[in-house]
């Protein structure tokens, strides 16, 4: 639990939260202590001066200190101090708890403040005053005051802290709920649950991170998906080959059929099959993988596909299928690996000869396109479904399931093609109307 992202977020907030209110109770403390020594030194101040002032009048009136015993006491009870008057010679006149009558003092001597009195311009007493803890004040001593106040400081701020506290304990509990939920989420794709989606309320950081999280988890079910489809696709692919050899061969373990030219011409035929599937896959994974070998070089593409074509004008005739070249006299050149376009405009070839029938016709045309170079390769054949078209592309994919084996291909053709494209930093496109042809085309930077 201490390591959770919840503690943590409790644990620094009661921290700040403590230290805050902690500064703010030790700073307010102190300002009201500083106050209230000011305030304490103000009122001793105004003491000495209206007993100064009340004591003068008296003398004045009775011309003498006759009857300032009563008014001493009465004061005493009001201001709660401890009150002796002195002649010019020292002797107490008056005091408020009546112990020192008659007696010499000399309160200065003994730290006690005091203030001189004058009567008619002249030196008549002193007035000295202190606090008297045996007589009940009027109004709360300031030092009461003082802590009183601290008291309810106090209060206040474990209020503040109890308060600060519930609202962090709710405000970690929403910021780490999301975070939890999606660990959670984590583990379970860590384990194979690829469906796994975590409900995104947040709009703001912590919900990006859960969309990037689904994004994540819908990439990696569908790569998983893929890995699945390709397992079965290669499964599927390799059966045949190895089932046809592997019936030639119990054909002639049982002498049913003789090893003849014609059986082990079959045979190669069935081999060669699958070692080109095989190529194909490693090449695709290289593809895939970022790890294919490319010499680039600047290379004329109007060469490059006349001599690519060439090959096929057999195959073409073969098939009663024209083949025409639709080229101009020069382009710019690309910068690519010549073997390896070549290958792409061969599996273009391969897949439109496949798939154009009997007095068909198919086209290879080159263009400049801005700062591109275009080759496309356009037939009359039966074309692609428009359901069909965004997944040509997909290794082993098949518009005509129940043709797999008719066309002679592997399936991986067109896939790699793709790849091969764009390795170079170009783009590849399909387009096709169902019963009237197909137009594939890809384009290549012009070198600069």
């Amino acid at each position: 639990m201490t390591h959770s992202l919840w503690f943590r977020f409790v644990a620094a907030f009661m921290v700040v939260i403590v230290v805050a209110v902690g500064a703010i109770y030790v700073f307010v403390s102190q300002n009201i202590a500083t106050l209230i020594e000011d305030f304490q030194e103000t009122t001793q101040g105004f003491q000495f001066d209206q007993m100064q002032t009340i004591l003068a009048s008296h003398y004045y009136v009775h011309r003498g200190w006759e009857g300032v015993q009563s008014v001493v006491e009465e004061k005493s009870s009001v201001l709660g101090q401890h009150i002796i008057v002195a002649d010019v010679e020292g002797m107490v006149i008056a005091d408020s708890q009546g112990e020192r009558l008659g007696e010499a003092y000399n309160g200065e001597s003994q730290g006690r403040p005091l203030t001189t009195l004058f009567g008619e311009g002249e030196h008549v007493g002193t007035l000295y005053l202190e606090p008297d803890p045996s007589v009940e004040p009027y109004l709360p001593t300031l030092q009461e005051l003082m802590e009183s106040m601290n008291r309810f400081l106090l209060i206040g701020g474990l209020l503040a802290i109890g308060l600060a506290l519930i609202l962090t304990f709710l405000l970690s509990r929403r910021v780490s709920s999301p975070i939890q939920a999606l660990a959670t989420t984590a583990g379970q794709l860590g384990r194979g649950d690829l469906s796994r989606r975590v409900e995104v309320t947040d709009k703001g950081e912590i919900g990006e991170l859960a969309q990037a999280f689904n994004s994540m988890a819908t990439n990696l079910e569908q790569a998983e998906q893929l890995r699945r489809n390709l397992v079965a696709d290669v499964a599927h692919e390799l059966r045949t080959p190895l089932s046809n050899l592997q019936g030639y061969l119990e054909a002639i373990r049982d002498e049913v059929m003789q090893p003849d030219a014609a059986t082990i011409r079959a045979l190669s035929e069935e081999a060669a099959l699958l070692a080109r599937l095989v190529d194909e896959l490693q090449e695709l994974s290289l593809a895939e993988a970022g790890e294919l070998k490319l010499v680039y070089q600047a290379e004329d593409v109007v060469a490059l596909v006349k001599q690519t074509a060439t090959p096929w004008e057999s195959q073409a005739a073969v098939k009663e299928i024209t083949l025409s070249l639709d080229l101009p006299d020069r382009l710019p050149p690309v910068n690519v690996d010549w073997q390896r376009i070549s290958q792409v405009l061969h599996n273009l070839l391969e897949n439109a000869v496949a798939h154009t029938g009997r007095g068909g016709r198919i086209t290879i045309a080159a263009a400049r396109k801005g700062d591109w170079v275009e080759v496309c390769v356009e037939d009359t054949g039966e074309g692609i479904p428009a359901e069909d078209l965004p997944n040509v592309f997909e290794r082993f994919y098949r518009v005509d399931k129940s043709r797999a084996r008719a066309t002679g291909g592997s399936g991986l053709g067109l896939t790699i093609a793709k790849r091969l494209v764009e390795a170079h930093g170009g783009r590849i496109d399909a387009q096709s109307i169902l019963g009237r042809g197909s137009r594939f085309s890809f384009s290549l930077p012009i070198a600069g």
